[in-house]
């Protein structure tokens, strides 16, 4: 990694950990501001030293609670504007609202689009994120955008595991989830499975069928989000039930909401393996889940950034 200068690293209060991480990563130590919340809510951010005339990082993910960390983001890259940053760049880990990229039905917001607006007026001069719901999003800005991609990092634990590859199927949970498991089939050099779902009521799917060869396999279920893990272990006992001799799933974002954990102890799955895009509570840490840092990811990418390299280089198959 290239010296980084000129540089500071600000966090949010999101994900503080994985912001120390990559300010270390990057040979910086975090700047220094305060975060207060007042009694009714509010945010206030004072920018403890100074940043005229610097390249200022912001590292935030806008997870639970999503709307107060959308605002607090919001509030400190307008004081780093009034405090004369050069330029100021949002690092967004985990990107909220990003499922809601398009109308599916009539008088729908388009919120992930409203969140582009929002960030761009406030004085964001590029975003850097990862593995976002939907690559259209990357559209929406009128600023840079580099969507980082957690699938290299995925790979890599895989094949690290020295699991031959006759004996690996990767599964996509749905038809719309065949491209990211394609790639990570492809850099595994293994087959790929398909699961074809319906959704009868919101929140509720049935599989109807799995295409692809499952039985004696060792399966990894990929997926950008596990949310309520609904998807997750609906899919997993699919193909528990059709002979999958062992069963791993993996995802970028681990949100686990309710009843998310509990459905995870419960459902025959070896491992879950996701990265520290969004801080997981020490309650919801199981003995099943493993967890890849993506700040060496992001480190770079600011280093390139800085130095004006290619960052599509660091997705290069290797």
């Amino acid at each position: 990694m290239r010296e980084v200068r000129d540089v500071k690293i600000f966090s949010g209060t999101s994900n503080r950990d994985l912001a120390e991480k990559i300010a270390e990563k990057c040979g910086l130590k975090l700047s220094e501001a305060e975060v207060i919340r007042f009694s009714d809510g509010e945010c206030y951010i004072k920018i403890d030293e100074t940043v005229r005339g610097m390249d200022v990082y912001v590292i935030q993910s806008t997870s639970r609670p999503v709307n107060e960390n959308l605002m607090e983001l919001l509030i400190f890259i307008d004081a780093l504007r009034r405090a004369s940053a050069r330029t100021i760049n949002a690092i967004i880990p985990y990107y909220g609202y990003a499922r809601q990229d398009r109308k599916a039905s009539p008088r729908e917001p388009i919120t992930a689009k409203l969140v582009a607006n929002l960030l761009t007026i406030a004085g964001c001069a590029r975003v850097l994120t990862m593995d976002l719901h939907a690559d259209q999003i990357q559209g929406f800005f009128d600023i840079p955008l580099d969507n980082m991609q957690g699938l290299p990092l995925m790979a890599k634990y895989f094949k690290d595991k020295k699991i031959n590859n006759d004996d690996l199927v990767v599964v996509s949970p749905d038809l719309g989830g065949v491209k990211r498991a394609r790639k990570l089939a492809e850099r595994l050099d293994c087959k790929l499975a398909i699961i074809d779902k319906r959704r009868p009521k919101p929140n509720i799917a049935e599989v109807m069928n799995v295409i692809g060869e499952i039985e004696g396999k060792i399966a990894i279920f990929i997926d950008d989000i596990i949310d309520t893990a609904g998807t997750l272990s609906t899919g997993i006992s699919a193909i528990h039930e059709r002979g999958a001799r062992e069963i791993y799933a993996c995802c970028t974002h681990g949100i686990f909401s309710e009843p998310a954990i509990k459905r995870l102890r419960e459902a025959p799955v070896k491992e879950i393996i996701m990265t520290d895009t969004i801080a997981l509570p020490k309650e919801k840490k199981i003995d099943k889940i493993k967890i890849l840092s993506v700040d060496e990811i992001f480190a770079e990418a600011i280093s390139r950034i800085v130095n004006h390299l290619s960052i599509s280089e660091l997705f290069e198959k290797k």
